[in-house]
């Protein structure tokens, strides 16, 4: 009796990162991302026979390739300016994520208006709100001062619905506030679903780089502070902004993760106030406390965010305990980095702290996580453990490594330039840190012991 082949079995295929499974599963065994795991159909062969078809557009050298049409145009906010290179790209989409409550919609709303005054060169703006009413965005628009008649509003959650808006009012710009609460027709799946985030992002882009309009996607987070929704959606999309802040803070820095037309390390500052938000073009001096005299366990150090230099201070408070456990608690910095440099201060510095309670802390609500700040807090801890203030003009800059040994970090003198522009005129750098400006005395230390005797702080 002769066999018969059986017929093939559908495929499963997880939409974050390809991984294929015979059968579906809850959960993706390669990436581990919960839902992800779509039926494919049946599997085709590897390789098929395409014939060749006609382009569309034949091809031509690079250098005859008109780059007019790809020029930049501005926003009017010149820190979002500065982190998408230079402004919007005719037919760019921009994917702008952040947590509830950072202030996403104020500054696109900020934006459409800067846009509007622009005299309309550009065409009109329009603000495709799912998520609010169009009323409470109105009264968003008056609190902050950003009402224009050249800023079109509508609520919309329909992607059939919004392309229709795009045909009446033929937008300059356009913003969607979000991308996880439209919907396109014939996809069966809710709206925020892994298929319907692709098929609305993928519609839209096929619009945008069809008419050349530039588009701003608002996208939600997840609990981990990623981009929700599927990985695909990031590589789809031409620029990729994540809106960062501590609710308690009113700083706000917008941080470029992917930039096709420009850096993708920039970073812009904007301050959230009551009445709207504002760019901050000069920030290091929310990130210093302001006082007239030096007091022990402070330290101020200069980062590096993207292509722009900061200072940042960071402050230690050590006090005697009894208990077996002493305390350990980190605001602002990495927890690991702190632990690693009050470890190595203790046993290279001889700096005894086993036996008392180490609280470090940034000023400002900035965030510390770069190698650089290292020496910063050992020298904050120490000066709060020998109860010494180091010089209000001072400046340290290097990594520790777990020998002791301070290592040198990049730009060491792009950021003593900016020190010496804030009034500090004194440096303690690591060895062969390159070229520094002259204005700025600098202090060399190769190791913690070094640093912590040419600072006096034993």
């Amino acid at each position: 009796m002769a066999k018969t082949a059986r017929p093939p079995r559908p495929s499963h295929r997880c939409a974050e990162c390809g991984h294929e499974v015979a059968k579906w599963v809850g959960r993706c065994p390669e990436c581990q991302a919960w839902g992800s795991i779509e039926e494919r159909g049946v599997a085709r062969a590897a390789f098929s026979y395409v014939p060749a078809g006609a382009p569309a557009v034949p091809a031509r050298p690079i250098s005859q390739v008109n780059i007019e049409t790809a020029r930049a145009r501005p926003t009017g906010v010149d820190e979002l300016d500065r982190v998408l290179g230079g402004g919007l790209v005719p037919g760019a989409v921009i994917l702008m994520a952040g947590e509830p409550g950072v202030g996403k919609s104020t500054l696109l709303l900020d934006v459409a208006h800067k846009w509007a005054q622009s005299g309309g060169e550009y065409g009109p703006c329009l603000y495709i709100t799912g998520e609010e009413s169009a009323g409470q965005v109105r009264l968003r628009a008056e609190r902050t001062g950003n009402i224009h008649d050249q800023i079109f509003l509508a609520s919309e959650s329909d992607l059939s619905a919004v392309l229709g808006h795009v045909d009446a009012v033929k937008p300059g710009m356009l913003i969607i506030d979000s991308v996880q609460t439209m919907s396109a027709p014939g996809v069966d799946s809710s709206p925020g679903g892994v298929t319907q985030v692709r098929a609305v992002a993928s519609g839209l882009i096929a619009v945008a780089k069809e008419r050349g309009l530039p588009i701003v996607l608002v996208g939600h987070v997840t609990k981990d502070g990623s981009v929700a929704g599927p990985r695909v959606l990031e590589h789809l999309v031409d620029v990729v902004l994540q809106f960062e802040g501590d609710r308690h803070s009113t700083l706000r820095l917008l941080r470029g993760v992917k930039n096709r037309f420009g850096a993708a390390d920039e970073v812009g500052c904007f301050e959230l106030r009551d009445d709207g938000i504002v760019g901050v073009p000069d920030p290091s001096g929310l990130f210093l406390n302001q006082r007239e005299q030096a007091v022990p366990g402070t330290a101020v150090t200069v980062i590096v965010e993207g292509k722009r230099p900061m200072l940042g201070e960071v402050q230690a408070l050590v006090a005697d305990t009894n208990l077996p456990a002493p305390r350990r608690a980190v605001s602002g910095l990495d927890s690991a980095r702190v632990a690693m440099a009050l470890a190595v201060l203790e046993k290279r510095g001889r700096v005894k702290l086993y036996n008392r309670d180490i609280f470090t802390a940034t000023v400002g609500g900035m965030k510390l996580v770069e190698p650089a700040a290292d020496l910063a807090v050992a020298l904050a801890v120490a000066s709060a453990a020998n109860d010494i203030a180091l010089p209000p003009d001072l400046v340290v800059l290097g990594e520790v490594g777990l020998a002791g040994e301070i290592r040198r970090v990049n730009g060491v003198g792009r950021r003593l330039a900016e020190a010496a522009r804030l009034g500090f005129t004194k440096a303690l750098v690591p060895p062969d840190a390159g070229k520094l400006p002259p204005d700025v005395r600098t202090l060399v230390a190769p190791d913690i012991w070094t640093a912590l005797e040419v600072l006096k702080l034993r």
